[in-house]
């Protein structure tokens, strides 16, 4: 007999593995919106060339989240995960701030 404590942890652990699962057999999460605050104070911006300039001048063409060092993403996806953008996906073609490139 199983009592309510252990059925408790047995869910818990299934669905912490059920999502494991399904993020290895490529299920995307949900994307950062722009308008996401943590997104907004870090300049993110969905299409890099659209990057604020004149208040990010670090910017620089050819910088995009696929090629930054952050980027989870495998090579050739749309998008991937971003670990500062905690259960959430960014494009490959997008910016922030924190971009720091690839070495490579």
């Amino acid at each position: 007999m199983t009592t309510r404590r252990e059925f408790i942890v047995q869910v818990g652990l299934g669905s912490a593995a059920l999502m494991a699962a399904g993020h290895s057999l490529g299920a995307a999460g949900p994307l950062v919106a722009e308008a996401d605050p943590q997104a907004t104070a870090l300049g993110y911006k969905a299409v890099a060339a659209k990057a604020d300039k004149a208040k990010f001048p670090k910017y620089a063409d050819g910088q995009q989240c696929s090629n930054c060092v952050l980027y989870q993403g495998k090579p050739g996806e749309p998008q991937g995960a971003c670990p500062l953008y905690a259960g959430k996906e960014v494009l490959a073609g997008a910016w922030c701030s924190a971009y720091a490139k690839k070495p490579g």
